[in-house]
């Protein structure tokens, strides 16, 4: 008899996520941001039962394999199966498992399989060792020249008994986890065109910050094309961290100033400084709660232990620099992972790779660079900044 069977995407959440008071709260943002996704690409049913959520898609010009891959950059889950749901009743199961098996067998032939039942519907009358059991009888019987291995099988078909459903699926996309996006507040990304600045914008967003994000350009020291890097840089992350606005500083006109009047071996460390000046600025506009970067320790001349205590001193907001600890290969196999490295490596310099001097101060002194930089009108070049501030929506 065959069996009315419904494909629908299973999305699990992170169980951490789950626990305490304020479950109610992440629940609704991570909802939220998935609608936020769906909502650009298709038209959907959408419900939730016991720390699941399914999605049906009814119409769309995608298929259920890449809205799912697209839902595991959503923060909040760990993974995305595509399961067919059938009315809840054992024999229903069975008859329809028996089709499944055979099917997904034909695409892609196994020799071991295993059986995984989740019972969540405890009124169901059978107990999840004895469906699994008589689910296993079930493909055996379909299927000759295969055998069931508990430990390392080709392939797992897992079922899940919820109160008016069953689903059935054999497959899972391992999603990143993490926090949803928004529930610990907001921050405003320095976004360069390096590898490192994406990936920490990444990594906060991976903890629940929603961002937006500050670069700053120096034309025509710095091209259309560096511009135009950082802008796609934003769009590559923006599935990861919902990212939706990006502010672009002209800064030829204060780079300039620094450069002529400022001592030499301190330019980058100064430079850092202004540039925190005016990231303090958007992120008080923009309601935002800290900062981020891309520093790691070490990595350059402006990432010494002292030269982040000066720059630090410089910021009214906390700064976060997700990368402190990590060194460049582990920094670079994120990049890869979320598509951004590539882009990084096209060859157009960014305002922090002109006017540098070639021997700058590693070891830079408070009470110094303050002094030093008393010949620049700070507000002054906050104000020009602010008066020509362009916002891209992304």
């Amino acid at each position: 008899m065959e069996v009315l069977a419904t494909k629908t995407l299973l999305i699990k959440p992170g169980e951490l996520m789950l626990k305490g008071d304020n479950r109610n709260f992440f629940e609704k943002k991570l909802r939220d941001n998935i609608k936020s996704v769906l909502n650009r690409i298709c038209l959907y049913d959408f419900t939730q039962e016991s720390g699941r959520y399914y999605i049906i898609i009814n119409e769309s010009a995608y298929t259920e394999y890449e809205i799912a891959s697209m839902l595991c950059k959503v923060f909040g889950i760990v993974g995305v199966s595509i399961a067919y749901r059938i009315d809840s009743d054992e024999q229903n199961l069975y008859n329809y498992l028996s089709d499944f098996c055979k099917q997904v067998y034909e695409k892609k032939p196994y020799s071991t399989f295993k059986i995984a039942t989740k019972r969540a519907d405890k009124d169901f009358p059978t107990q999840s060792t004895d469906v699994s059991k008589k689910a296993g009888g079930i493909v055996l019987s379909a299927i000759s020249d295969i055998k069931v291995d508990l430990f390392n099988p080709q392939i797992t078909f897992n079922i899940e008994i919820r109160k008016k459903h069953i689903y059935i699926y054999h497959e899972e996309l391992r999603a990143n986890g993490g926090m949803p996006v928004g529930t610990s507040g907001k921050a405003l990304l320095m976004l360069s065109g390096g590898i490192d600045s994406p990936v920490a914008g990444y990594m906060m967003a991976k903890r629940g910050l929603l961002l937006e994000a500050v670069y700053f350009h120096s034309e025509p020291y710095t091209s259309e094309k560096a511009k135009e890097k950082v802008i796609d840089l934003a769009k590559i992350i923006k599935p990861y961290t919902l990212l939706n606005k990006l502010h672009i500083i002209h800064f030829t006109k204060p780079q300039l100033e620094i450069y002529e009047k400022c001592p030499h071996d301190e330019l980058t460390i100064i430079m850092r400084r202004v540039m925190m000046y005016i990231a303090n600025e958007i992120a008080r506009r923009n309601n935002c709660q800290g900062i981020i970067t891309g520093e790691s320790l070490a990595q350059v001349a402006s990432q010494t232990i002292e030269s982040l205590t000066v720059t630090d001193d410089a910021a009214d907001f906390l700064v976060l620099r997700p990368l402190i600890g990590m060194d460049k290969t582990e920094i670079v196999e994120i990049a890869r992972k979320i598509d951004t490295f590539e882009t990084s490596i096209l060859p157009y310099e960014d305002c922090c790779t002109i006017f540098v001097a070639k021997h700058p101060k590693t070891k830079p002194i408070l009470s110094r660079i303050i002094q030093s930089e008393k010949v620049l009108d700070i507000e002054n070049i906050i104000e020009h900044c602010m008066k020509n501030l362009e916002v891209i929506s992304i």
